[in-house]
């Protein structure tokens, strides 16, 4: 439950949203591809990393992605760098979603609410560790699921019923009503099998990832992956579902992202709404906290490891990370679908093909590591930025597969004994 709730985070209810109500029917394509990409990777990669991770003694993902090998340190710092950097790009956007529902209730300014946001991170982060974060997260996972289910019923309620909100969204524009994508590039196969390795790309996210390797036993992954499943389904389908009916019940709304706010203004209650806006918070809170102690660990047990014991100087390294989210959600003004489907690329990019071998235990020397990480990053942002591809091929696509091809060319020109590496790790 934490990890779906800290997975899905205000994407669910601002970015996803607003994907339905542009799109329409053809979204859940999305949700479909990330849930079989995302149950794939838990049942191929997590339980194996859950082993691995024990058996190396790793507490954070740069340290596991090390491996204590010839120059681990590079490693490390190569991969918290990735961390905190991109990771803190994802957290800048779950501020940015908590002050769009701030300025959409409230007519607050963005900035204050990206840090009244920020300064309730920072109490979460301080009032507790990893354990702490679990637990709150799995709390809020029922606050969100209450949250979305309760303004699924009303938007049905206000729309008389699922065959009339069809029948009214194929009137605004009978595009909305098609099954499948009518201006793919590539067509509807590649666009699909990139939300799918999207959803597979869960591997690369420090903030969830850890929380496999926190479980307290590898044989619960299967239950927790149901678990996450089926909640993880629940959820994407009653954001979908409200982003359609927004689209019917509110066609001209400025910000596509606030749909459900505004949804909720219009047919809740005044408590009721307080009710959404908690629900709101809960997903974006709970992926914020969870991705700057994410970013906090790879800060002082990583890049500066003689701090980890420290408690004084754990607390100030959360005040930093959040001062560069604080600094990064400022200066943006992308939407919250846009940073976030950005920032998740260059993660699973950049750090999930290493955390997939690693899992497996096959032997990568330092270098090969090193360039799978910048090359994998590299390829994702030219993909997107450089080519403008993405909406043909999500980016995790090519980007993992660069990771993967550096692997293999790698694993050619640079031989690594095996032997020799379990030898340092022990």
């Amino acid at each position: 439950m934490s990890a779906l709730s800290t997975g899905q985070s205000g994407f669910l209810f601002t970015g996803q949203v607003g994907y339905a109500y542009t799109q329409g029917i053809s979204s859940i394509w999305l949700a479909i591809g990330w849930a079989i990409g995302d149950y794939l990777a838990w049942t191929l990669v997590f339980k194996r990393l859950r082993q691995a991770s024990e058996a190396s003694n790793s507490e954070t993902v740069p340290a596991f992605l090390a491996q204590k090998q010839p120059g681990s340190r590079s490693i490390a710092i190569v991969s918290a760098l990735i961390t905190i950097f991109f990771l803190g790009t994802y957290a800048a956007a779950q501020l940015l979603a908590g002050s769009k529902a701030l300025n959409s209730l409230f007519g607050w300014d963005y900035a204050w609410g990206i840090v009244i946001g920020a300064i309730i991170v920072v109490l979460y982060c301080f009032s507790g560790g990893i354990r702490a974060s679990i637990w709150t997260d799995s709390v809020q996972t029922i606050v969100m699921i209450g949250a979305l289910i309760l303004l699924f019923i009303f938007t049905m309620i206000a729309g008389g019923g699922v065959g009339n909100l069809y029948s009214n969204l194929g009137k605004i524009d009978p595009n909305l009503t098609a099954l499948f994508p009518s201006d793919l590039a590539w067509g509807f196969v590649p666009f699909l099998i990139g939300w799918l390795v999207a959803g597979f790309g869960a591997v690369g996210q420090p903030h969830i990832v850890v929380r496999a390797m926190a479980l307290d036993s590898a044989d619960n992954m299967g239950k927790a992956r149901d678990i996450r499943t089926i909640c993880g389904i629940i959820t994407a389908f009653a954001a979908i579902s409200i982003g359609l009916a927004g689209r019917v019940l509110l066609p001209s709304i400025n910000d596509p992202e606030l749909a459900l706010l505004d949804l909720s203004q219009e047919l809740l209650p005044g408590i009721l709404v307080g009710v959404m806006l908690a629900g709101l918070f809960a997903a974006t809170i709970s992926t914020a906290d969870s991705q700057i102690l994410s970013c906090s660990a790879a800060l002082t047990q990583d890049l500066f490891p003689g701090l980890a014991k420290s408690y004084k100087y754990a607390k100030i390294g959360t005040l930093v990370v959040t001062a560069i989210v604080l600094v990064i959600a400022l200066a943006n003004n992308d939407s919250v679908f846009g940073l976030i489907t950005f920032a998740w690329s260059i993660l699973a990019s950049g750090l999930g093909v290493l955390l997939i071998l690693r899992s497996y235990n096959k032997p990568v020397s330092t270098p090969v590591a090193i360039a799978m990480m910048i090359f994998g990053i590299a390829v994702s942002m030219f993909w997107k930025l450089g080519l403008g591809l993405s909406s043909a091929v999500y980016e995790v696509l090519p980007g993992m597969l660069a990771g993967f091809l550096v692997y293999l060319i790698g694993s050619l020109l640079m031989p690594t004994n095996q032997t020799q590496i379990n030898s340092k790790n022990q």
